[in-house]
C-alpha cells in the first residue's frame, strides 16, 4: 500500500511531516509522498521520519497552474534539487499567497469580522497560509458554525471575500519540476472534469505537448468509470500511473492515508516505476 498525494502543516494539512509518517506506519502504509502545496519544505522531515519508522518517502510538490482561464494542479515527484531561479519561483509564491492573505482578511474586517493575518498565520503554524487556516479561525471564533459554511458564505469561489490566487504558467511549473530533478503528473482530472467541463481534454493535450510523465488514475474522489478511463488513456500514451488520497487531516467521513475511501489498490510496483523514471535522463532535460 502507498500513498503519492498527501499535506502537512507545511501547507493545508493538520498533521506535522513526522506525524503523517507516524499515522502512515500504522496504518501499513509502505511508501508516502509530502506533496504540499507550492512548497516542498516539509520533505526533509518526512524523509526523517520515514528512515525511522522503515517507510519509503519521495519528495514532492503540488503546483497550482493557470491553464485557459482554469485552475489545475500538476504534482511534481522527486523534486530534490535547488537552485537561484527555484527559490525565486517559491519566494513569488509565498508573496502572492500572502497578498493574497491580506486581501482576504481585509474583505472579511469589511464584513465585519475582526480578525487579522498575523492571527491566521499562527492558525497555519507553517509556511503556506491559505483559505482553510482563515476558515479555521472562523469557526474557532464562532464567526460560522463550519468551514463548510466558511466556504460557502465568504472563502469559496465566488463568496464575500474571495480573492483569486496566482498560479504558475505550465511551462513554469515544468520547467521548475525539471530543474529540481522531478517528474509531472496531472492532478486528480477528475475534480477538474467535475469543476469546469469540457476542459480536460485541451488540458491533458497541453500537458503532454510539455511532457506530462504521468496522470494521478487512483484519487479518493474518482468514481470506478473515471479510473478505467484514466487507466486507459494513461497506458494509451505511455504515461506513468500514480494516486494518493489527497489526506490533510484525520477525516470523519473516512478518507484515510493509504485507503482513500477505501479504493487505493496501489501497491510497490507503482512506486518503484515512479522512482525508475526520476532517475531517467529524460526527467533531467528542460
Amino acid at each position: 500500500m502507498i500513498d503519492l498525494h498527501v499535506h502537512s502543516t507545511f501547507s493545508d494539512g493538520s498533521l506535522t511531516p513526522t506525524e503523517v509518517l507516524e499515522r502512515a506506519a500504522l496504518r501499513g502504509v509502505k511508501a508516502i509522498s509530502i506533496t504540499d502545496h507550492d512548497t516542498c519544505a516539509g520533505c526533509s522531515e518526512a524523509a526523517r521520519a520515514g528512515e525511522r519508522l522503515g517507510v519509503e518517502v519521495l519528495a514532492g510538490v503540488e503546483f497550482s497552474v493557470a491553464l485557459e482561464g482554469v485552475g489545475i494542479h500538476l504534482l511534481g515527484y522527486g523534486t530534490q534539487g535547488w537552485s537561484p531561479s527555484i527559490e525565486r519561483v517559491f519566494a513569488r509564491l509565498e508573496a502572492a499567497r500572502n497578498t493574497r492573505l491580506v486581501k482576504m482578511v481585509s474583505r472579511l474586517n469589511e464584513l465585519g469580522a475582526p480578525i487579522s493575518s498575523d492571527q491566521v498565520r499562527k492558525e497555519a503554524g507553517g509556511d503556506i497560509v491559505g483559505r482553510l487556516h482563515i476558515a479555521r479561525l472562523m469557526v474557532k471564533r464562532r464567526m460560522v458554525p463550519s468551514l463548510q459554511v466558511a466556504f460557502s458564505q465568504y472563502l469559496g469561489r465566488g463568496g464575500l471575500a474571495y480573492v483569486d490566487r496566482e498560479r504558475l504558467t505550465p511551462e513554469e511549473a515544468f520547467e521548475t519540476i525539471r530543474e529540481m530533478g522531478g517528474v509531472a503528473v496531472m492532478a486528480h482530472p477528475g475534480v477538474m472534469e467535475r469543476e469546469n467541463p469540457g476542459v480536460f481534454e485541451r488540458a491533458f493535450d497541453r500537458l503532454l505537448s510539455l511532457g506530462l510523465d504521468g496522470i494521478e488514475v487512483y484519487y479518493s474522489r474518482h468514481s470506478s468509470e473515471q479510473t478505467e478511463r484514466y487507466a486507459r488513456l494513461a497506458r494509451q500514451k505511455g504515461l506513468l500511473i500514480t494516486g494518493g488520497s489527497d489526506f490533510h487531516a484525520p477525516n470523519p467521513d473516512g478518507l484515510e492515508l493509504g485507503h482513500g475511501f477505501g479504493g487505493l489498490p496501489l501497491g510497490m510496483e507503482c512506486f518503484w516505476a515512479l522512482k525508475a523514471a526520476i532517475s531517467s535522463p529524460k526527467t533531467r532535460k528542460g
